[in-house]
């Protein structure tokens, strides 16, 4: 009898393990389609800022299609990633979000104002291709290779998880990390980007911690069984707001400190490893796996984060703005304004006068005349020359 028991398990396991795969696919799915349509509604909301950069209205952008538009498709990829929370586990799809600064990534190659010859071109954005070919392998390998632990999100279930050892053993050390975090930021101005990024993510993992636990109980409510009396369900809705506000506004802070590439990069893998810690410790999301398919997994992660990191890293800078006439450099300035202290930072020795910037490019009748500048000791009474000398230059019809 038990020989024949073998046989009919499998058989039994089988339907089982095909509603895994086909519902790690909807997730999968949903969440590429989401952040597609996200990254899509940014660049929408992006252009109408730009098209109506310098007018005297500041909130003339909501009177476009464009802005509205693109609120619509923000509106409709969150709704997909949110979905998608409900079906695949959170280990899954936390790394998908590499999908977004793919699409981000080409839209801004294919929208690019700027003309450049093919060497130019491929030499500018060669980093740009290969990182996307290695986040498209990272994410097939995370899709194939990805936990298929499922169970019904009841509110019974994730009490249950809430009070397991290993997510409150988890939930202590993240606290203590977390407030040592924060203590070294507020008290000792530690303003490196990597502590205030570990912030945003250690908030996100218990955002997308709580987002798996609402989704997935409105999908069980709309099945049939209501689970919107339990009172966990209101304890997670609250704690997803809250974990959310906050990383808003440490997001925020680190967006005037550091560049957006920067943050990109760094933040998306440092917010996907916690998500993934989180989940395996919440959820239990790689409970049976074997050992092939959880280094499969870690492979994707890792060549996801090396494709995300080469894409950010090709993005320009942006230029300091330079002004016009360094007050610094003028005699008697800085005795008169800031006893001796310099007003602004000491540019160079040289500056352009009437333009903002150089363009090597442009042809020689439209080269801004250069004014150097002679640098007075202080102390000194007399002024040998003149402080200024304009290079003259002839324009060619």
């Amino acid at each position: 009898m038990e020989g024949g028991n073998g046989p009919d398990l499998q058989l039994q396991q089988l339907p089982l393990a095909t509603a895994a795969i086909s519902e790690n696919l909807i997730g999968a799915l949903l969440a590429i389609f989401g952040h597609l349509v996200i990254s899509i509604a940014l660049n929408l909301q992006k252009y109408s800022h730009i098209r109506l950069a310098g007018s005297r209205d500041p909130r003339a952008y909501f009177r476009t299609k464009t802005w509205w538009c693109g609120l619509f498709f923000l509106l409709l990829g969150e709704l997909g990633v949110f979905s998608s929370y409900a079906f695949a586990p959170l280990s899954l799809i936390v790394p998908l979000s590499a999908v977004s600064v793919i699409a981000s990534a080409i839209i801004g190659i294919i929208f690019i104002k700027e003309k450049w010859k093919p060497k130019d071109f491929l030499r500018r954005y060669v980093l740009s291709f290969v990182g996307c070919g290695l986040a498209v392998v990272g994410t097939y390998l995370l899709i194939t290779f990805g936990p298929n632990s499922h169970e019904m999100m009841t509110g019974d279930n994730i009490t249950k998880h809430l009070v397991s050892w290993p997510f409150l053993l988890y939930m202590l050390v993240e606290i203590i990390l977390f407030c040592l975090l924060l203590y070294f930021y507020k008290r000792k101005n530690a303003n490196y980007i990597v502590v205030i990024l570990l912030l945003v993510a250690l908030l996100g993992s218990m955002t997308v911690v709580t987002v798996k636990a609402i989704a997935g109980m409105i999908v069980v409510s709309i099945q049939g069984s209501l689970q919107l009396g339990y009172p966990i369900f209101y304890i997670m809705l609250v704690c997803m707001v809250a974990t959310a506000v906050f990383q808003a506004r440490f997001l925020t802070q680190a967006s005037q400190l550091y560049d957006s590439s920067q943050i990109a990069s760094i933040g998306y893998i440092l917010s996907t490893a916690t998500a993934i810690t989180a989940g395996a410790t919440f959820y239990l999301d790689f409970t049976g796996e074997d050992v092939l398919h959880i280094c499969m997994f870690a492979l994707g992660c890792f060549v996801a984060f090396l494709g995300v990191f080469l894409i950010t890293r090709n993005k320009k800078k942006s230029i300091p703005f330079e002004p016009y006439i360094s007050m610094d450099a003028m005699p008697g300035m800085q005795n008169v304004h800031d006893k001796g202290i310099a007003v602004q930072p000491d540019l160079k020795a040289s500056f352009s006068y009437g333009a903002l910037e150089n363009n090597d490019s442009m042809a020689e009748i439209y080269t801004p005349a250069t004014l150097p500048i002679v640098q007075e000791e202080h102390g000194s009474k007399r002024v040998s020359a003149l402080p200024y000398r304009v290079l003259e230059h002839s324009k060619k019809e």
